[in-house]
């Protein structure tokens, strides 16, 4: 154990877009997705909307994975293999509430104690959370809010205009992500988490491909990880989980961490 100066590495963008139907998450999520990697064959949408995504192919030929029921959080985690194994850049995950909406409709249909059920399903959303984190492909996740109307005043008069409330999924999703955004019926986004810097606090503004550039500027500004950086977080595992984790976030050294594995694996048998 010892400190060392704080400097931020090359990072993989893992964010939210939260809002109410018609709001533009696909759209928008797209749009920053071409941004991030200019190269639209390397964009997969997850589809759990019911082929909402194929709405938008006059953009480019992104890929699509259509998701059907059950959206149970293993499904998630094996689309987000099958678009990491396809060699894709950017996986948009459209959208991460069918995930949460399953696990409710478990949780009440099983029987017995129901704090004590919780803890057989929080497991199997936190791995889907971990997926999403350790994934090496940039990830953006949609996220339905609940709607509700409110009465604004236009030219004197009161016209009734959808919002969007609270977020559909689990409470505190949006502090997992390193940026999250809110839209409106209009399309407007404001950034309600930002660690990147770039947006907390700026006027609402529309999403754009340019607004992917600028995320993908801000994750390729850190400096770049070394071996002897590697073998120094290697040598501070305590467990065999922490290896796994080191692994999927850095593909570059798998097969350094791969021979730490194996050894660590031959430790344990003797």
């Amino acid at each position: 154990m010892k400190l060392q100066t704080a400097q931020r590495k090359r990072a993989k963008i893992k964010m939210g877009l939260q809002g109410p139907s018609g709001s533009g998450k696909t759209y928008s999520s797209l749009l920053i997705a071409n941004g991030l990697c200019d190269d639209w064959s390397k964009v997969a949408v997850v589809d759990s909307e019911n082929h909402s995504a194929d709405l938008y192919a006059h953009l480019g030929a992104y890929q699509v994975l259509p998701l059907s029921a059950p959206f149970s959080p293993e499904r998630y985690i094996q689309a987000i293999h099958t678009c990491e194994q396809a060699g894709m850049e950017v996986i948009i995950l459209d959208s991460v509430t069918h995930e949460w909406e399953n696990l409710i409709d478990t949780h009440a249909s099983m029987t017995g104690n129901s704090f004590t059920n919780w803890s057989k399903i929080t497991p199997r959303h936190n791995a889907f959370i971990q997926r999403i984190l350790q994934s090496t492909c940039h990830i953006i996740c949609t996220v339905r809010t609940k709607q509700d109307y409110t009465l604004v005043e236009r030219n004197g008069r009161m016209i009734p205009e959808k919002v969007g409330l609270k977020s559909v999924q689990r409470d505190g999703l949006e502090y997992e992500f390193t940026l999250t955004f809110d839209l409106d019926i209009k399309n407007n986004a404001t950034a309600s988490k930002d660690r990147t810097g770039l947006f907390y606090g700026k006027p609402e503004q529309r999403l754009s491909v340019e607004t992917g550039k600028l995320i993908k500027d801000w994750c390729e500004g850190g400096s770049v990880i070394t071996v002897d950086e590697i073998s120094e977080r290697i040598g501070s595992c305590l467990s065999m989980d922490e290896l796994l984790t080191l692994y999927k976030m850095f593909p570059q050294y798998q097969e350094l961490l791969e021979i730490q594995k194996d050894e660590s694996d031959n430790s344990n048998l003797n």
